[in-house]
């Protein structure tokens, strides 16, 4: 399930990168509008238990339903993390909640229908999903700037060292010592 999830992502993520790709390669060209991106013909289904912390974000994905449509389980899953659960006065609720999401092929209208299923849980005082996934990815560019940073000083103490190679012209005038015949057995 998880791993049909993670590849809809992944094509999800291609697809949404695919128009700044064709962008950049029109350039040349006159200006086009867009395509209308093709929708599904039938009704999609998908739905998720998450858990909700006090502040009233999505801790994870407890469980999930997908649909045969990988690009819309890839969009409520993205969805479904970075959702905020709160009453209308803008408390939370810790708990357990059963997030459906309905796609109607006539009106092209996604319906989204959140309830909660228990109230409670040992989340409460977790990091929202999103909140997460923005720390890693903060530390990977962190590690990838090092990373890149220890490269350029390698780089540069390489040209360094380069630059002190003794004169090539030196080395050629200088005497080659001549083979000497090696000894018949």
């Amino acid at each position: 399930m998880m791993q049909n999830v993670m590849r809809a992502i992944a094509l999800a993520v291609m697809f949404a990168l695919l128009p700044a790709v064709a962008a950049a390669a029109a350039k040349t060209a006159a200006p086009q509008a867009l395509p209308t991106p093709r929708l599904p013909n039938t009704k999609l289904h998908t739905d998720f238990n998450v858990e909700v912390n006090k502040h009233g974000q999505v801790v994870r994905v407890k469980s999930g339903k997908s649909c045969p449509n990988y690009t819309f389980n890839a969009q409520t899953y993205g969805n479904v993390l970075q959702m905020w659960i709160r009453r209308p006065d803008g408390t939370a609720l810790v708990g357990m909640y059963h997030v459906s999401y309905d796609y109607d092929p006539k009106t092209h209208v996604v319906g989204r229908h959140v309830s909660l299923v228990k109230a409670g849980g040992n989340w409460g005082n977790s990091q929202g999903a999103a909140n997460n996934m923005v720390d890693i990815a903060k530390r990977d560019n962190l590690k990838a700037a090092k990373a890149q940073a220890a490269a350029d000083a390698k780089s540069k103490k390489a040209r360094e060292s380069a630059r002190n190679l003794p004169d090539i012209k030196a080395i050629i005038k200088k005497d080659v010592a001549k083979p000497k015949a090696t000894p018949k057995p």
